[in-house]
């Protein structure tokens, strides 16, 4: 079956943003048991020790063969073979991204253990979206356009609105935490997991089963000295709490469905940041916060919560936020534009030269030498049609080495789900 690559990512984030809204519900519930309910940092190790487990069986299940294909690549992601070693090249940023994995839940844990109601707190870590926009104007040549900052900061403000609790209280080093511990490690982790999708390996596109699979197996193993450390330097006994807590079948059930149903989630997420921004996927995936309701309506049918407002100003707060986010979302999906150059080259010039300053053109994100009429066909994706025509012909001319090229913009783009 194949789709609209533009639909098709958005389906991803959309789809990821729902499995996650139902994973916080399952969260709630297994961290209100009592083994964890005043042990975060135990529930945190409980989470990534079953979660590697978890995650290696559901990813050698889909490594079975069917008619040729994995099941992986059939359900989740075409570009999954079967598990396999991590390779040298992608080594550091999975040690990158699983340190910024553990780095962040120990954050959440210490808001979650510090503050009677966290949201009022988390609310601000959706403020990560301008971290991402930040860090992409630094690390990517493509600098973010105003459009994307104006509907970043929609959907971020928006997020807030919708996810802030008026019963909580506002207290110094949370927030804090959130700015200076819980933002940075999840942008870092969001930039690196995106630039593990785009790699190739063994000249093949990377996948996402993959990912996540070595991403939990890192996150564990980090997770795991820093409880450890903890424990040392506070006298306390959390890591064995938490593997006690782990072999108990009960909570082994409950800890594989929530890291199962996770599991899920970020291979989506992940192979969506495969084909957009961190910034564009994390404010698309702001919208968990509306998918959430229906969960919470649920969580309070169970018992799970006892307490659900219904303060008149509060709700209009809440709905004003999720209008934001709606609005948000619909104007980066509504933007985009791409489109593909068709370039010949005079006679006797260099194409080394010249595909490294075609590659040096804002906008430009994939450089290809072809034979025939063409010397190169570059790929090119804006936000601003006139504004990044202009400023690409622009480029164009500036390069004496081109004879001539052709502009042709991408109308409808289809991609293999």
């Amino acid at each position: 079956m194949i789709i609209r690559k533009k639909y098709l990512f958005y389906v991803l984030a959309i789809t990821s943003s729902f499995i996650s809204a139902a994973v916080t519900g399952i969260d709630s519930f297994v961290g209100g048991q009592s083994a964890f309910k005043y042990d975060p940092w135990a529930f945190a190790f409980s989470l990534f020790f079953i979660g590697a487990i978890v995650t290696l069986l559901i990813s050698l299940i889909l490594s079975i063969k069917h008619r040729g294909k994995s099941l992986g690549a059939k359900i989740l992601d075409p570009s999954f073979k079967q598990v396999r070693m991590v390779q040298k090249s992608e080594m550091k940023y999975h040690l990158v991204a699983g340190l910024m994995n553990a780095i962040n839940t120990v954050g959440y844990c210490a808001i979650v253990s510090a503050v009677q109601d966290p949201s009022v707190i988390l609310s601000f870590s959706q403020i990560v979206i301008l971290y991402l926009l930040l860090m992409e104007s630094i690390t990517e040549k493509d600098v973010p356009t105003l459009l994307e900052v104006q509907s970043s900061v929609i959907v971020a403000f928006g997020a807030i609105l919708a996810s802030i609790s008026l019963t909580g209280e506002f207290q110094l080093l949370p927030i804090l935490i959130v700015f200076l511990v819980v933002n940075p490690t999840w942008a870092i982790f969001s930039i690196y997991q995106r630039k593990l999708k785009i790699m190739k390996i063994n000249n093949k596109p990377n996948d996402s089963i993959n990912i996540r699979l070595w991403n939990l197996v890192f996150s564990c193993i980090f997770i795991s000295v820093i409880v450890f450390l903890f424990d040392i330097f506070t006298n306390g006994g959390h890591l064995i709490a938490g593997f006690t807590a782990a072999i108990n079948s009960y909570y082994f059930l409950l800890l594989a469905l929530t890291m199962g149903t996770t599991f899920f989630a970020y291979v989506l997420y992940i192979r969506s940041l495969g084909m957009g921004k961190a910034s564009v996927n994390n404010a698309i995936r702001a919208s968990t916060i509306i998918f959430a309701i229906p969960f919470s309506i649920l969580l309070l049918w169970l018992g799970v919560i006892t307490e659900f407002s219904t303060d008149p100003v509060m709700l209009i707060i809440k709905v004003i936020g999720m209008i934001m986010i709606v609005m948000g979302i619909i104007s980066f999906a509504v933007t985009v534009v791409k489109a593909y150059i068709f370039i010949e080259v005079k006679t006797g010039r260099s194409l080394r030269e010249t595909m490294q300053k075609l590659w040096n053109i804002r906008g430009v994100s994939h450089v290809t030498i072809t034979s025939g009429k063409n010397d190169f066909i570059v790929k090119v994706s804006t936000r601003t049609l006139m504004k990044g025509y202009e400023r690409i012909i622009k480029k164009l001319d500036e390069i004496e080495e081109i004879k001539k090229y052709r502009w042709a913009s991408v109308l409808k783009d289809w991609e293999k789900i």
